[in-house]
């Protein structure tokens, strides 16, 4: 075999598999049984065109993809078109060529007798009757190919079936719940980001953990993506690399079941509880929902370098309890106050001296089921964890309960009759403890008013 002959040879090797769809491909594999299963991963057209060539030699090869593709069946024009040149250069080859003449057959009628090529050789023969097909079947009978997406498009239910993804496979679905940033150390106790996404097709619902604080953004609720370069490890888990890609997409129909599926995947379903009940139960796991009454800032935690928490309290008809969020769910926070009513799901239990508190785990979600709103209340300052220029921490009684809240520097100002200047912490402390009325939303003091004298 000539370096030209295979020159010429394996690019059109690799546009005849690349214009396969994927039955169509996977059935051309099994029938080339002298490379072994395992050279035959992935998807490389030019990486397999040139193993075909090494494992059948240049002009098996030839024969050998023509007789497949007989098989598969694909013997439209195209194919036959790349193929034929080849297979005519190699009859020319081996020398069967060459023209014999051939006693004419008697002909049944008196139509013309017609020349075949038999054997590679020129002889008469009478015409065969022709089985006339409509234009529409003959249409029809030729493979439609599909656009470059569909090709290597995935169902969810097909990717949890497969057990390895090739770099050309694409998933398209839609991102139905998404998780809290969460942390892992590495070898080298280097400190990296992951989150996951419960995505979820018309077929099925799959957990897609992804790797990258940064893509946390990228990826939002309720809108559908195209999935490219996923990994599928040995465990069967699903992944998100730096080498992985995506695109939003048109969106994709999700029955509410799949939906409801691809929720627990990232956030279990967890019993629901009074706050009595949930300190009562021996349930490991809770979900609980109530009023915050008291919410206070992030805090570095105690004994732990780095790691964050905050705390708030939450109220219902039943009792009270305190909530502590760990870590990256300390986000989950971000915009609550004082007022707003919450749902805490999959909170876990917490003793402590006797005392019963909740605490985040990974699956924790926060959710505001109703924000607060603007009420009046005659409050009793009592305490001042932080005093600036621009902002007061106050910890102050109402509603029966001492409750952190924030009020702009000013407003105390103007209600108790202090300027700005100097010491405003110890000008406070001279006046407190002080009551006074305000209006308060989310934990925030709207309007303040030294309350009279009595």
């Amino acid at each position: 075999m000539s370096d030209t002959a295979e020159k010429e040879w394996k690019p059109t090797l690799t546009e005849v598999l690349e214009d396969l769809d994927n039955i169509q491909y996977r059935k051309t594999m099994e029938y080339l049984d002298k490379i072994p299963r395992s050279q035959k991963k992935g998807r490389s057209e030019a990486m397999m065109a040139q193993k075909i060539i090494e494992y059948y030699g240049h002009d098996e090869s030839i024969l050998k993809i023509r007789d497949i593709m007989k098989e598969i069946p694909r013997n439209d024009p195209k194919i036959q078109g790349l193929l034929g040149p080849f297979v005519k250069k190699l009859r020319n080859k081996t020398g069967k060529g060459k023209k014999r003449k051939c006693d004419p057959v008697k002909k049944e009628d008196n139509r013309p007798a017609v020349y075949v090529l038999c054997s590679g050789k020129k002889r008469k023969c009478d015409p065969v009757k022709e089985e006339t097909k409509p234009a529409e079947d003959q249409k029809s009978s030729q493979p439609v190919k599909e656009t470059n997406t569909d090709r290597w498009k995935k169902s969810i239910r097909e990717l949890k079936s497969s057990s390895a993804l090739l770099d050309t496979d694409i998933i398209v679905g839609k991102v139905v719940e998404k998780s809290g940033v969460r942390t892992y150390k590495t070898k080298e106790n280097v400190k990296k980001y992951f989150f996951y996404l419960a995505v979820a097709d018309e077929t099925a619902s799959i957990k897609l953990m992804v790797y990258g604080k940064p893509l946390y953004k990228e990826f939002m609720e309720e809108k559908t993506y195209m999935f490219r370069r996923l990994m599928k490890d040995e465990n069967g888990f699903v992944k998100f690399s730096s080498q992985s890609k995506s695109s939003q997409t048109k969106p994709v129909q999700v029955p509410d079941k799949l939906q409801a599926e691809a929720r627990e995947l990232i956030y279990p379903n967890s019993p629901d509880y009074s706050i009595a009940d949930a300190k009562l139960s021996a349930v490991s796991r809770v979900t609980v929902k109530g009023t915050i009454t008291q919410i206070d800032p992030i805090e570095p935690a105690a004994g732990k370098k780095k790691q964050k928490t905050q705390r708030f309290k939450i109220r219902d008809d039943s009792d009270s309890i305190n909530i502590c969020m760990w870590g990256e769910d300390t986000k989950q926070c971000t915009g609550l106050s004082v007022g707003d009513v919450v749902q805490a799901a999959n909170m876990k239990t917490n003793w402590y001296r006797d005392i019963i508190s909740l605490n985040s785990t990974g699956f924790t979600k926060i959710q505001k089921v109703q924000s607060a709103g603007s009420q009046s209340e005659r409050i009793k300052i009592a305490g001042i964890a932080k005093a600036t220029k621009t902002e007061t921490h106050l910890d102050a009684v109402f509603r029966d309960e001492m409750q952190r809240c924030v009020v702009a520097s000013r407003l105390l100002a103007k209600a108790f009759g202090f300027d700005l200047d100097g010491d405003i912490e110890k000008k406070l402390l001279d006046i407190i403890p002080v009551s006074a009325d305000a209006v308060i939303q989310g934990g925030k003091i709207k309007k303040l008013t030294a309350a009279p004298v009595k």
